[in-house]
């Protein structure tokens, strides 16, 4: 099966370079991209099944001198040879079926993340806020852009709700894995009697659409204006630019406030709503498509309780693969990388499984 599935790559491999020198495909720049782009893919995929077939050959035929060979000492070097190319061979079936693995083609978006206060009143919205400093300093070291798109401060520096972007190389697939709960434990500032005490936060991850993707009809829209307003419901301003939008046929609503130019209000409103709505739109096509289990990492649910961040322990565990690491200031800090990647091969695990 392994082996036949490589035939079948390298068959279209072949068939793209007949393809790409057709003269109807030279004259059509998208289709010759798209076409580029496939062969680019699969040349690696090639020099891999290259050298795996040599590998394989090389095997036979120690194989075979220990089948036919009365000589000891060709024997042994013969056995030496069969276990050394067998050893390569399951290193490079494994970076074959990694290769194989389909690609979601959402990882390379830029991402629209929602940060909101779930349970624990005060104790939650201060914690949002950690968690949206831990992001942005991730963001930082990755040199990504993040903008705030609208956001409800807490006269104590916490946040009950954030919705920012992140814009570079492979956001979403970086940060797909923290959606879902996030839940902290921790004598909270506010509490004198030194309790620890639980609370939650919710984050939503969300590939950032195209226009294209996700078209809008203004006749949908429901559009008001009001006056900004900040910790303590207190008004910061003047004129009316903040701005809600009401999508009529499925009751979202988006409200931005953090600009004083309502134009630019509605432009960050409208591009939060967008991506809501494509990410209800491939949820509804995910359920449709299939009711199969999700995989041990997969979008994660918003529903579901992804980490816990223990601050008497110095802990923080991801408990969709039972990671725990004790440096949870570090990681607060912004270093989520060791995390990140543990997500990714667990993701890439899953999908191999599959292949």
């Amino acid at each position: 099966m392994f082996l036949e599935k490589l035939q079948k790559i390298r068959e279209r491999y072949e068939e793209l370079n007949r393809l790409m020198s057709e003269p109807s495909v030279l004259a059509d720049r998208d289709k010759y991209q798209k076409l580029a782009a496939e062969h680019a893919d699969l040349s690696i995929l090639i020099e891999k099944t290259q050298t795996y077939q040599k590998t394989l050959k090389d095997q036979r035929a120690a194989e075979e001198i220990l089948l036919n060979e009365t000589d000891e000492d060709l024997r042994k070097l013969a056995k030496e040879e069969k276990d050394q190319a067998g050893e390569l061979l399951a290193s490079l079936e494994r970076e074959l079926k990694l290769l194989m693995t389909p690609r979601d083609e959402r990882d390379e978006k830029d991402v629209i993340m929602e940060i909101r206060g779930a349970t624990g009143g005060d104790e939650a919205a201060l914690f949002a806020a950690d968690l949206f400093r831990m992001y942005t300093h991730y963001a930082d070291g990755k040199r990504w852009r993040y903008e705030v798109l609208s956001s409800n401060p807490t006269g104590i520096g916490g946040l009950k709700e954030i919705i920012f972007s992140i814009s570079g190389k492979g956001a979403f697939g970086t940060l797909k894995y923290e959606s879902g709960v996030h839940r902290v434990q921790r004598v909270p500032v506010t509490e004198a009697s030194g309790r620890i005490h639980t609370s939650t936060v919710t984050v939503a991850v969300l590939p950032e659409a195209e226009e294209v993707e996700i078209s809008i009809d203004p006749k949908d829209l429901k559009v008001d204006v009001f006056r900004s307003s900040g910790p303590g419901g207190q008004s910061v301003n003047t004129t009316d630019s903040a701005v809600r939008i009401t999508h009529l046929p499925t009751g979202m609503v988006v409200t931005c406030q953090d600009e004083k130019s309502q134009h630019k209000n509605k432009a960050r409103a409208l591009r939060v709503l967008r991506s809501r709505l494509l990410a209800q739109k491939e949820e509804q096509q995910a359920r449709e498509i299939s009711e199969t289990r999700r995989s041990q990492v997969g979008t994660g649910e918003r529903s579901e309780r992804i980490r816990t961040y223990n601050f008497p322990q110095n802990r923080v565990t991801d408990h969709r693969i039972g990671l725990t690491l004790h440096k949870l200031e570090t990681i607060l800090d912004g270093e989520l990388e060791e995390i990140v990647e543990e997500l990714q091969l667990a993701e890439q695990e899953e999908k191999m499984k599959a292949v």
